[in-house]
């Protein structure tokens, strides 16, 4: 009977709480604050839990009470429980009690359970509450303890048992949660600005807000952030903006619980848009709805970094004590190693003093940072800093002498973290914390410009970076290397407010540069950078760059190498700094080859382009050197280099062709070869070259990229050519769709040839189910067709997917189409490929038969019904 009448018990308490997370859910879409709401359900929570302890323990007049006391701990006990928060509840008794009463206390946890609270309990006397104390995450859970189902004394002998006498001492509990934080921060990359965030514990999240909270707890006694304003440890204006940024997160982290129907932490793709909704935001035409929610949430995270910096900073001084200040000169000095101006307002007395200390900053490479005191009036003469359009013609100058002085990327990543750079240029506020709703741009707006320049830093370092082949050579070469600056910060200035964004941001930088005194060349440099600083990479990658017409338009449009220098720098920055996973050793490669083919161009002169047949003579003698410098005779080399198609010695690099050719030596004329190989000095990882040639069959193609897909391996290019005597020469770059199972090239060439010698009719696409995030990046599928000499150029866009280009091949195959080229480019989740078909003639597809590819590939191209 007891356990039916538990069993009612807890169905009825489950119910109570149903129906009061229902009405809280409805006070949060009116409006409600959700740091009100986190209190109200742990009201509701405590009423539940203390029913089923008195059902477990009843205090009656009968019997003396159940020598044990209940308390709420972790966030529980401080009093914040979102819509799926668990609970933690801590049992303090003696050991006796703890045995004694053990099967009650089975029966409590198991109600509270069926009633549909995920409790975790720990059962301790206060002896053992000391000795589990030493664990920081345990201590840090029993100093929020609540009591529920206590008294004062019981309340008193848990104090006493983690008092800071006992364990862990306040400057040791310091320096271990600062530690702790940032290794949590690490595991985020130490960056609040991902497309999904952790609203709990990244960086800057509600965690971060604990931690200060803790601290003062522990150092100081107060159970409140505002009290240490009293103690002098905080402004009254940072503690109102850690309790507004508090409340902003909040919000978000009640609300995702409801959208997500359960516990969950990370703002995740699948919630993104059901939140913003939830919140009211609405697309505006400028910003979808979701960007202008998670603008807010980038913006609250950084405020709260920025001041937890300064606390922490503070929290540091009150342990090690004041350092004596160590002056600098009238204006400045060090203290404990950080820099401070030595007289208090001095910031507020002119802007001009404020570029002095980022001046000072960047002079001194040992410096800690900003001294807290420093920083907050720094954060308090923010809107003192007028626009650079309403500064004197001083104040202007001043800006350009960061920019040209020591540590010029540092020293704008600190200005734009402090809030100085979106103050000075207004278009950069209003890009901070932007974020673009798709899979390409992994940071916000801001933070992306930020790793651009830190990009083109590390060129101007002089040391070589093995990502980037030549671009520490090209660096010296730039006559001022601040224009390239500005056109890195204002490249990407211009996105959202809903026109080209590259037209905007030239707009912006030429008025930037003129009002900077700058001369109109050097103006002119900087505007041109910011207008076509995609201009370099959607050539590489959509275009032959082996063709000397496209080398021809590209070096026309550049004009001279001083403007070539800087785009190709500008482009490999921005490129490596949209994503890490989108910069490889293809891309680099690419641009490398572009800039160096377009290089001899300018200097050749552009009223004497390249011709098609000198290009293949240079190409062939440099291939011919390298096979010499190897060992191989003169006959050798004409007799394998007969075995390849002319236009080979066009469109691949001599050291590619020195590579066939010795993959060709080593097989007899009319044998089949299948060779890969890792791109010089870079292993599997990075890429693999692949040759096959053997004879032509139907359908060749799609069974080489259908296998390639099956091994794991992405093909970046494709280019199929026909070889004498009936054979096929066709060449792909190839990269590991997971980095850290690159096959060995041998092995791959082996088992590509294998499959090769089969029944290739037999081959088919291999089956996967679209990736989860897909499911919100959807790219409508765009197909265009362009009849060219020799074939038909289709233009494919579409969601990128895994197995997508053999599954296009694949269609081609059932059409009886040859591919004669494909060159394969994603961003994000939006796949933009360009392949060069023809009928078995080698003609462009007749009406009819475009209109059916079209309508397969199509079919093929809707992945939800994969």
């Amino acid at each position: 009977m007891a356990a039916a009448d538990d069993a009612g018990w807890s169905s009825a308490a489950k119910a109570v709480l149903a129906r009061a997370d229902a009405r809280l859910a409805r006070r949060y879409d009116a409006g409600v604050p959700a740091d009100r709401l986190v209190l109200l359900r742990a009201r509701a929570v405590d009423a539940q839990v203390r029913a089923a302890w008195h059902r477990c323990f009843p205090a009656d007049a009968a019997q003396a009470p159940a020598p044990l006391s209940l308390f709420a701990v972790g966030g529980y006990g401080r009093g914040e429980l979102f819509p799926h928060s668990d609970i933690d509840l801590l049992v303090l008794a003696e050991t006796t009690a703890q045995r004694r009463f053990e099967s009650a206390l089975a029966r409590f946890v198991a109600l509270l359970w069926d009633a549909g609270l995920e409790a975790s309990h720990a059962v301790r006397s206060p002896q053992q509450c000391s000795e589990a104390a030493a664990d920081l995450s345990v201590l840090t859970a029993l100093m929020e303890a609540r009591p529920l189902v206590a008294d004062a004394a019981a309340a008193a002998s848990l104090r006493e048992a983690i008092a800071p006498a006992r364990v862990w001492p306040p400057e040791a509990y310091f320096e271990a949660k600062c530690e702790e934080q940032r290794q949590r921060h690490a595991r985020f990359g130490d960056t609040s600005d991902n497309l999904e965030p952790n609203l709990k514990d990244g960086p800057g999240g509600l965690r971060d807000l604990h931690v200060l909270g803790w601290l003062a707890l522990r150092s100081f006694g107060v159970h409140a952030l505002d009290r240490l304003v009293a103690l002098g440890r905080l402004g009254w204006d940072e503690a109102a903006a850690l309790e507004r940024e508090r409340r902003a997160l909040c919000r978000l982290r009640y609300g995702l619980h409801l959208v997500a129907g359960r516990r969950e932490e990370r703002l995740r793709f699948d919630y993104q848009k059901l939140l913003a909704e939830r919140l009211g935001y609405v697309d505006d035409g400028k910003a979808l709805a979701v960007e202008q929610m998670m603008q807010g949430f980038y913006r609250s995270a950084a405020v709260v970094r920025r001041i937890g910096d300064r606390l922490l900073q503070r929290f540091e001084e009150h342990f090690a004590g004041v350092a004596a200040p160590e002056p600098i000169d009238a204006h400045f000095e060090r203290r404990g190693g950080y820099l401070a101006t030595r007289v208090p307002g001095w910031l507020g007395q002119d802007p001009a003093h404020i570029f002095a200390l980022f001046l000072q900053w960047a002079a001194d490479p040992d410096l800690r940072g900003l001294h807290s005191q420093t920083a907050r009036e720094l954060a308090q003469e923010l809107p003192q800093i007028p626009a650079y359009e309403e500064a004197p013609p001083s104040l202007r100058a001043a800006f350009m002498a960061l920019l040209r002085g020591p540590q010029p990327v540092r020293t704008l990543e600190r200005m734009a973290r402090a809030g100085v750079l979106g103050r000075w240029i207004t278009a950069f506020q209003r890009v901070s914390g932007r974020m673009q709703f798709d899979l390409f741009h992994v940071f916000t707006v801001d933070q992306h410009t930020l790793a651009v320049l830190r990009n083109l830093e590390g060129f101007a370092s002089g040391q070589p970076d093995p990502r980037f082949s030549t671009a520490h050579q090209v660096w010296p070469s730039l006559r001022k290397p601040e224009l390239l600056l500005l056109a890195g910060l204002f490249h990407d200035i211009g996105k959202g407010r809903g026109g080209d964004h590259s037209e905007l941001g030239a707009v912006d930088a030429r008025a930037f540069c003129e009002a900077h005194a700058l001369s109109e060349p050097d103006t002119a440099l900087v505007e041109w950078l910011v207008r076509k600083h995609l201009l370099m990479s959607v050539t590489a990658q959509k275009q032959d760059i082996t063709d000397p017409a496209v080398i021809h338009r590209f070096a026309a449009e550049v004009g001279d190498r001083q403007r070539l220098d800087a785009l190709y720098l500008l482009t490999c920055a921005d490129i490596a700094g949209t994503s890490p996973k989108l910069w490889n050793s293809w891309k680099d490669r690419l641009l490398a080859d572009l800039h160096a083919a377009t290089r001899l161009a300018l200097r050749r002169g552009l009223g004497q382009p390249v011709a098609v047949a000198e290009r293949i003579a240079e190409n062939r003698e440099a291939a011919r050197a390298l096979l010499h410098a190897e060992g191989c005779d003169a006959g050798t080399i004409e007799a394998v280099f007969a075995r390849m198609p002319e236009e080979n010695f066009l469109r691949s690099r001599a050291d590619q062709i020195a590579w066939q050719a010795n993959a060709l030596r080593e097989a007899a004329p009319g044998q089949a070869v299948v060779a890969a190989r890792a791109m010089p000095g870079r292993d599997g990882r990075d890429g693999l070259d692949v040759l096959v040639h053997m004879p032509d069959r139907d359908g060749l193609f799609a069974a080489i990229v259908i296998t390639l897909d099956r091994l794991g391996m992405s093909v970046l290019q494709a280019r199929a050519l026909d070889g004498p005597d009936g054979t096929i020469f066709d060449t792909f770059h190839v990269l590991p769709a997971e980095q850290r199972q690159a096959p060995e090239p041998a092995l791959l060439a082996t088992t590509l040839a294998r499959a090769l010698a089969g029944d290739i009719a037999r081959l088919r696409p291999a089956r996967r189910s679209q990736p989860q995030h897909l499911r919100h990046f959807r790219v409508p599928p765009q197909l265009d067709f362009t009849d060219l000499d020799g074939g038909t150029r289709i233009e494919l866009v579409c969601t990128d997917r895994p197995g997508l280009l053999a599954d296009v091949a694949h269609v081609l195959r059932e059409h009886g189409l040859r591919v004669h080229d494909a060159r394969i480019a994603t961003f994000g989740e939006r796949a933009e490929d360009l392949l060069l078909v023809s009928d078995a003639h080698n003609h462009p597809l007749a009406p009819d038969r475009r209109d059916a590819l079209r309508a397969a590939l199509l079919a093929a191209l809707d992945g939800d019904k994969r």
